[in-house]
C-alpha cells in the first residue's frame, strides 16, 4: 500500500519551482503585478499613429486595436479609424459597419463630419471608433480626382480632434495592406509610424520599400512623420528562427524596437470572432500581457521630440 505522504510528495513535486509550468505562471503573476502598480503617463497633446505594414498577415490590425484597448484600459482616451476596406478593426472593436452605416468612406470622399460618424467601442469607456464598411475598397479609385486627395484623412481628423471637448490621447490607423491613396492619407494624418514585423522567414522582406515610401511622405507631404515603433509579433520562442529575426531586427532598429515581443497566442486568434479585442477576452492570457506591456512602453517612450 502506497504511503499517503507519498502522494503530498508528488503533489509538491507537481507544484514545485523548476518545472516549467510552475516557471511560466510564476512569470505571469509577476507580470501582472508590475502592469498593476505602473500608472501610465498620459501624453499632454494627442498622439497620433499610423500602424502600417505593406505585407499582409504581420499583426496590423490585432496590433491596432490591442494596443488602443490597452491604452484605453489604462485611462487614456483612444481612437481608432479604421482604414482598411476589410474592417476587421472595426468588428474586432465591436463596432457596427455594415454598408449602410456612416464610416471613414463618408469622412474621406464625401467631407462628412468625423463626429457624426465616430462610435463608442463596448469594449471600454474611453475607446472609440471610426469604422470601415466595404465602400471604402472602392475609395482609392474615388481619391485620384478630388482636391487635395491626401490630405482628406488629415482635415477630417485635425476639425474633429480641435472641436473634441475633451483631449484625445491617442489616436491609431489602421492601413490597408498596400501603399496606395488610402496608405497615403493615414500616413499624411500621424505623427508616428508603428511597424509590426512578425518573426517569420522573410520579416523584413519589403521592409526597405516601406521605409523609402515614409521617407518620401515625409519628405513632400507630412515633415512631422517619423517611425517611432517598431513592434516584433507571432514570436515563438521554441525556434531559432524566430529569436534569429529579433536579433536582426534589433540590430537594424535598436531605438525604435520595443522590448516586449507578441507571442504567436490562440486567445489573440481567437478574440476577433467574438467581436472582442484579447484585453477585454482573456485579460490575463500570456498575449494580452505582452499587448499591455507594449502599450506601457509606448506611453513610457513618449512622442519622439
Amino acid at each position: 500500500m502506497k504511503h499517503p505522504e507519498g502522494d503530498i510528495a508528488e503533489t509538491r513535486t507537481s507544484f514545485d519551482d523548476s518545472t516549467p509550468l510552475a516557471r511560466e505562471l510564476a512569470d505571469i503573476t509577476r507580470r501582472r503585478q508590475a502592469l498593476a502598480a505602473d500608472r501610465l503617463p498620459l501624453p499632454e497633446k494627442t498622439r497620433i499613429l499610423t500602424v502600417a505594414n505593406q505585407k499582409g498577415g504581420v499583426g496590423k490590425t490585432t496590433t491596432t486595436v490591442n494596443l488602443a484597448a490597452a491604452l484605453a484600459r489604462s485611462g487614456a482616451r483612444v481612437l481608432v479609424i479604421d482604414l482598411d476596406p476589410q474592417g476587421n478593426a472595426s468588428t474586432a472593436l465591436g463596432v457596427e459597419h455594415r454598408s449602410d452605416t456612416a464610416s471613414v468612406y463618408d469622412v474621406i470622399i464625401n467631407d462628412e463630419p468625423m463626429v457624426d460618424v465616430v462610435q463608442k467601442s463596448p469594449e471600454f469607456d474611453a475607446l472609440y471608433c471610426v469604422p470601415a464598411t466595404i465602400h471604402l475598397a472602392g475609395a482609392e479609385i474615388e481619391l485620384v480626382s478630388l482636391v487635395a486627395r491626401e490630405q482628406r484623412l488629415r482635415a477630417g481628423l485635425e476639425t474633429f480632434l480641435n472641436e473634441s471637448p475633451d483631449l484625445f490621447h491617442y489616436v491609431f490607423i489602421d492601413c490597408p495592406p498596400s501603399l496606395g491613396l488610402l496608405t497615403i492619407n493615414a500616413f499624411v494624418a500621424a505623427n508616428e509610424v508603428l511597424i509590426p514585423i512578425q518573426c517569420e522567414y522573410y520579416a523584413l522582406e519589403g521592409l526597405s520599400q516601406l521605409l523609402s515610401n515614409i521617407q518620401l511622405i515625409e519628405r513632400h507631404l507630412n515633415p512631422r512623420l517619423t517611425v517611432s515603433t517598431i513592434l516584433l509579433t507571432m514570436f515563438d520562442a521554441r525556434t531559432n528562427l524566430a529569436n534569429q529575426v529579433v536579433a536582426d531586427v534589433r540590430e537594424h532598429f535598436p531605438e525604435q524596437v520595443l522590448r516586449t515581443v507578441i507571442p504567436r497566442s490562440v486567445r489573440i486568434s481567437e478574440a476577433p470572432s467574438f467581436g472582442q479585442t484579447v484585453i477585454s477576452f482573456d485579460g490575463t492570457s500570456p498575449g494580452s500581457l505582452s499587448y499591455l506591456e507594449a502599450a506601457a512602453e509606448i506611453s513610457h517612450r513618449g512622442a519622439p521630440a
